[in-house]
């Protein structure tokens, strides 16, 4: 059998066997054991599970059809069979057109492919001392017992080998392979394995056979019930025990046991929930000052002294405001904003300046210290060189490989799906549907920006606002605020629609790509999904933030949208607060609605499968027809966790400057979703095949990216939409001669020479407000601080010296604050190593020791050989040349 398996060539996938050569599972009954992981003889333990149903009890199908799938998967049953694997059949308790195929892999098999897949195994005991942190007697309050979950052995490790199997560290040839590492390799030959051969293409893998129908399912098994222990003495019970101390809610506060995560689900969700409780602690750093700086703005609203002056009856009672649209708005008095600048005061104030700075750096300190963390992960779970040894092609990208060219390096022939003017043709397709759909966001904000504008006439002519007028909803339902609402709902409602229209075309184009490794294409399409969602999530705040109010004219000269909308119009205290309440729509709506999708549906559809079964409760089941009603992971598996938390990230970095307890709202999102996750991963999910993975992949750049851009974003958003610039510039220049009458810096009056004077007479018939004027007033006051000349001036309504004053400062408070912000970002990664020192003194050794262990006992064995060898040709020499009379 070794032999035969060692002949086996991978993309070959086997030979399609004769009708009369075909080998057939094992067919037994069930032997009502629950909690067995084995086969019937209680000896062989089952690594993977086939579930299909009986053909000749199909009706859905046409009774040819039932012969071709019953073949293929008959064919694909005797190749496994062929390539060493063992099956045993079952047919399903509670449903008879049920089978169940048991799927082990043997001592002999899990070593040649072990080698094949070039799987890091034991080879000897960390011997390396560690040095307890000074911080452990406090970290320990938060781990998990480690009577319950025993901490796992460190060994260092090598790519197996079979011919160097004594220098590997076996002291049980059944545990010396761990149940995921034999899940991974069972699924590695269920991918490769023939069915058929169609016009001289193979086709092969259990990823066909599923979408095609012919399998229902096909899944590794959880060891046990998450609710209590096995009653099979050799099962360990990892998942009742992951669900106690991991996934149940009170441990929201505990540690998570990586390495035992990782032991159980692979490398891919260990690494994975390693990132977010990393996020999640570096989180509570930022929430604290976040808290802090809301709270210094709350101490110091009531010494807001430009607040106080429209709120004042004497100076903003005063102030007649001219209307914000044409013809049927009316003007009114700037004490209607008096909430919103009270509210405005909280965010729009020094702290949030400083919370702006400390963010810029923080995200730096995490993404580097993540690097670290990662990097001791690697070589913790042994994924250092996973990629360059490890990781195999594609099922899907070997069987499109029908080209043939020259590989520069080796000079030998190699087969590739296309060439390079076909990849060049690809990419150019790709990209041009990647702008196209990207365009089609940007009309759907587009639209979204038309509603805003049409829809603001209606609410002003229902919430008419007469200055004489003293009703109290006029305080909080402005049309302003009417209009952020509703157009941040709609917004919502699209982003929701948008992003399931994205899902699948990001989906279509990748598979269009055709990449290479499954890594290349999670890369591939997390990059278009970001791409999309990117678009969709932050369009809306971008446009609050640098746009809307941005290019708006003045009263007697309007720009108008699509040549027929007048351009929105901010409140006096600027976009900041609308800036703040669409982040919160968006950003609460989203995290209700993941957890719906995420939590609910899985829970119900269980629920639903669970009682449509009323023989359930009578009937003994196997554990594999348990995990069967579980619901599937899907493809794309955590995809959708990183990407909830990445734009997460984006919201808590990319606009902190508008809402510094964004940062809180995430911990606390973040403390649930780990438990919320881990809980739909133990208790609602069939186990994931374990799969290797070096680090959180194309997500890394992505998150480098953002905390490069939150830096320009939120100095931008504290340059124009904030108000903070236009006091600090009143207050040490405008406030004092030669420009100002106060003796000394104050912000007394700053309202009063900001909002600019407007002569009503100057209105054009198609803009001047159906109501009449009430007062002997000729003039109103420009809602924006546009800072123009009044009328009379010879300059009357262009910009005057105190906006030009502004907009420097503005640009000068960019580059400085970038600057100083990149500069010491850079110092940060320059101080701060990617690996520590520990890790690569690990690394050190481990290669040390592999060189002695798997190489000069090779070298050993050579120079006996060799010498043996050498003494043969010398005596045979000898002889040779020896005289004849000797």
């Amino acid at each position: 059998l070794v032999l035969e398996l060692n002949q086996v060539i991978i993309p070959t996938y086997g030979t399609v066997p004769e009708q009369q050569n075909l080998h057939t599972p094992e067919w037994v009954d069930f032997d009502d054991k629950p909690d067995s992981l084995f086969f019937k003889d209680g000896q062989r333990r089952v690594d993977f599970v086939l579930v299909y149903e009986d053909e000749s009890k199909k009706m859905t199908h046409k009774r040819s059809d039932r012969k071709k799938q019953k073949r293929k998967r008959q064919v694909y049953e005797s190749n496994l069979i062929n390539n060493g694997l063992q099956l045993e059949a079952t047919r399903s308790v509670l449903d008879e057109k049920l089978i169940f195929v048991k799927v082990h892999a043997p001592w002999e098999v899990l070593c040649t492919y072990a080698e094949v897949m070039h799987i890091k195994l034991p080879l000897q005991h960390n011997d390396l001392k560690t040095r307890e942190s000074a911080f452990n007697w406090f970290s320990r309050l938060f781990r998990v017992d480690e009577n319950i979950i025993k901490p796992e052995q460190e060994f260092f490790t090598a790519p197996f080998q079979k011919e160097h199997l004594s220098n590997f560290y076996i002291q049980d040839k059944d545990t010396f392979f761990n149940p995921a590492t034999r899940s991974r390799i069972v699924h590695f030959i269920l991918s490769r394995v023939e069915y058929a051969t169609k016009n001289n293409v193979k086709r092969f893998g259990i990823n066909k056979l599923l979408d095609t129908g012919i399998y229902k399912a096909a899944f590794p098994l959880h060891d046990s019930s998450f609710r209590h222990l096995s009653a099979d003495p050799n099962c360990p019970s990892e998942r009742y025990l992951l669900y106690r101390e991991w996934a149940h809610p009170k441990n929201i506060f505990k540690l998570q046991p990586l390495d035992f995560i990782r032991k159980y689900y692979g490398e891919k969700i260990g690494i994975y929930f390693a990132w977010l409780g990393f996020y999640t602690n570096m989180l509570t750093v930022a929430a604290v000052v976040g808290v802090g700086c809301f709270l210094y703005g709350c101490l110091t609203k009531d010494n807001c002294t430009w607040s106080q002056e429209v709120c004042d009856p004497n100076i903003g009672g005063n102030i007649i405001m001219c209307p914000q649209c044409d013809k049927v708005c009316t003007y009114w008095n700037l004490t209607i904003t008096c909430e919103s600048s009270k509210k405005l005061c909280i965010f729009d104030s020094f702290g949030t300046l400083v919370f702006a700075v400390f963010m810029g750096i923080w995200v730096t300190i995490f993404l580097e210290f993540w690097k670290r963390r990662q990097a001791e992960l690697e070589y913790e779970w042994d994924t250092v060189e996973y990629l360059e040894q490890e990781e195999q092609v594609r099922p899907e990208y070997e069987a499109r490989c029908t080209h043939t060219v020259i590989n520069e390096i080796t000079q030998q022939e190699e087969h590739v799906p296309y060439t390079a003017w076909g990849k060049c043709v690809r990419m150019t397709f790709c990209t041009s549907a990647i702008f196209f759909w990207i365009l089609l966001i940007i009309a759907s904000v587009v639209g979204i920006i038309v509603y805003r504008l049409s829809v603001f006439l209606v609410f002003s002519a229902k919430l008419s606002q007469h200055i004489s007028g003293t009703e109290a909803i006029r305080k909080y339902l402005t049309p302003q605020t009417a209009t952020s609402v509703t157009a941040s709902l709609i917004s919502f409602v699209v982003i929701m629609i948008l992003n399931i229209i994205y899902e699948k075309v990001a989906i279509l184009i990748t598979d269009f790509e055709l990449p290479r490794t499954q890594t290349d294409y999670e890369n591939s399409l997390t990059t278009k999904m970001f791409l999309f969602q990117f678009v969709n999530y932050y369009s809306s705040c971008f446009y609050i933030a640098f746009f809307k109010g941005k290019f708006v004219g003045h009263p007697g000269s309007p720009v108008y949208w699509l040549g027929k909308y007048r351009n929105e119009e901010c409140d006096p205290g600027g976009c900041l607060l609308e800036l703040t309440t669409q982040l919160a729509i968006i950003v609460g709506g989203k995290a209700i609605w993941n957890n719906i999708q995420e939590v609910l549906l899985p829970l119900v559809k269980n629920l639903i499968g669970r009682y449509s079964a009323a023989a359930r409760a009578e009937k003994v089941v196997p554990r594999w027809e348990h995990d069967y009603h579980l619901q599937p992971i899907g493809k794309l598996g955590l995809f959708y966790e990183y990407l909830e938390m990445v734009i997460q990230f984006g919201f808590v970095t990319l606009f902190v400057a508008s809402f510094p307890l964004a940062p809180l709202l995430a911990l606390f999102n973040n403390l649930l979703e780990i438990r919320l996750d881990a809980w739909k991963l133990t208790t609602q999910f069939r186990r994931m095949v374990p799969q290797k993975a070096q680090d959180i992949g194309a997500w890394q750049p992505i998150l480098q990216g953002i905390a490069i851009l939150a830096v320009v974003t939120n100095a931008m958003i504290i340059a124009f939409t904030s108000d903070m610039i236009p006091r600090l510039v009143y207050y040490w220049s405008f406030s004092v001669p030669p420009y100002g009458s106060h003796s000394s810096h104050t912000m007394k009056g700053y309202i009063n020479s900001t909002l600019s004077v407007f002569n009503i007479s100057d209105f054009k018939n198609a803009s001047k407000p159906f109501s009449p004027w009430f007062g002997s007033q000729t003039t109103c006051r420009q809602v924006y601080r546009d800072l123009r000349y009044p009328p009379g001036h010879q300059q009357q309504y262009e910009h005057n010296i105190y906006y030009w004053h502004v907009i420097a400062a503005k640009l000068a408070f960019i580059i400085v604050m970038e600057h100083v912000i990149y500069f010491v970002k850079f110092i940060i990664s320059y101080a701060i190593p990617d690996v520590s020192q520990k890790t690569k003194s690990k690394v050190k050794r481990e290669k040390y020791l592999t060189q002695k262990l798997l190489h000069e006992n090779d070298l050993k064995g050579v120079k006996k050989t060799m010498g043996k060898i050498a003494e043969k040709i010398i005596k045979g020499a000898d002889s040779t040349f020896r005289p004849k009379d000797e």
